[in-house]
């Protein structure tokens, strides 16, 4: 089985990502392979963040390795909160915080168009390829559901009828951004990978 080094310490991500990949591949978090580093986002696109991820991993370890940087983007707030999302109300990183920010930059807002989007950096035999996930949606008014994590209380995907937050794993890898992006990930592997 081929391994890959998932360049995160976010676990809520791995798992998302393990249960996508059906354990055709073994993805091993920066925990696992021993790297104790908290890589720098200090980019304004989605793009260049995954990329600085990915190719500081490579730097340290010559593996293949893949990174991805998710962000929520609302059209009515010119794209905010975008690659600040999971710092969107402070460096603390809090969910909680984060959604109460979003609402109140939205209250009297008619307009909650918005979107997920993901961008994976995979470097893969020392070449870099980029995939892009995205899944249109809306705001909800109120925060619903407990399944999730980030701004999954509050998102409506396009078709879904309730939050993300309110589907289990299955029902949201039917919408969701991360998995369209693993998607065309994990195409790229199987045609690539010996």
């Amino acid at each position: 089985m081929n391994t890959i080094i998932f360049a995160t310490n976010n676990q809520h991500k791995v798992d998302e990502i393990r249960h996508l990949l059906e354990n055709r591949f073994e993805i091993i978090t920066l925990k696992e392979a021993g790297i104790h580093i908290d890589i720098p986002e200090p980019h304004d696109t989605l793009e260049a963040n995954a990329r600085e991820k990915s190719t500081t991993i490579h730097e340290l370890t010559k593996q293949n390795c893949f990174s991805e940087d998710t962000g929520l983007e609302v059209d009515a707030l010119h794209g905010e909160p975008g690659v600040k999302s999971a710092r969107y109300a402070g460096e603390t990183n809090d969910p909680e915080k984060n959604m109460a920010k979003l609402l109140e930059n939205l209250k009297g807002v008619d307009n909650r168009k918005a979107r997920f989007r993901t961008v994976i950096s995979l470097i893969f035999n020392h070449k870099e390829y980029q995939f892009t996930g995205i899944c249109p949606g809306e705001i909800s008014l109120t925060p619903s559901g407990t399944q999730g994590f980030g701004y999954d209380p509050l998102f409506i995907p396009e078709g879904g009828g309730k939050t993300f937050a309110e589907m289990d794993k299955n029902e949201k890898n039917k919408f969701s951004h991360r998995r369209k992006a693993m998607d065309q990930l994990i195409i790229f592997l199987q045609k690539n990978a010996e």
